[in-house]
């Protein structure tokens, strides 16, 4: 029996049970994988991210240049492509979602919401 999961079954699952996910994106100056711990809200197949600073946030300007990301849940790693929501209706959405799953009083910390990055698992 094989120690790796199946991407949508373990995956899903990890995401469905954490609070906190760490994302690997690619330096778009240095060529480095970097990783960063970071919240998230997982619905059906689609994760949404939010860059605390907005688009001033690094991995968020690292995505810009190289969409593949890397996500990490429950000891589970898998690979997928980033796709920047800019629109005003998408991001509030997205904040929307951010703010029922953490709590407005936390989310305020978020000092700029101009982005956020939707990948499909």
């Amino acid at each position: 029996m094989s120690d790796k999961p199946t991407r949508n079954d373990s995956v899903k699952d990890r995401l469905a049970r954490s609070s906190e996910i760490t994302i690997s994106v690619t330096g778009r100056k240095s060529g480095r994988t970097i990783s960063n711990p970071i919240w998230f809200v997982f619905e059906g197949d689609e994760l949404y991210l939010l860059p605390v600073q907005g688009s001033d946030t690094q991995w968020y300007k690292n995505v810009l240049k190289n969409p593949m990301i890397k996500i990490k849940a429950g000891g589970i790693e898998t690979e997928l492509d980033a796709i920047p929501l800019t629109g005003a209706q998408q991001v509030s959405s997205v904040v929307e979602r951010f703010r029922a799953k953490y709590g407005a009083s936390d989310v305020k910390y978020y000092s700029k919401s101009d982005v956020a990055v939707l990948a499909q698992m």
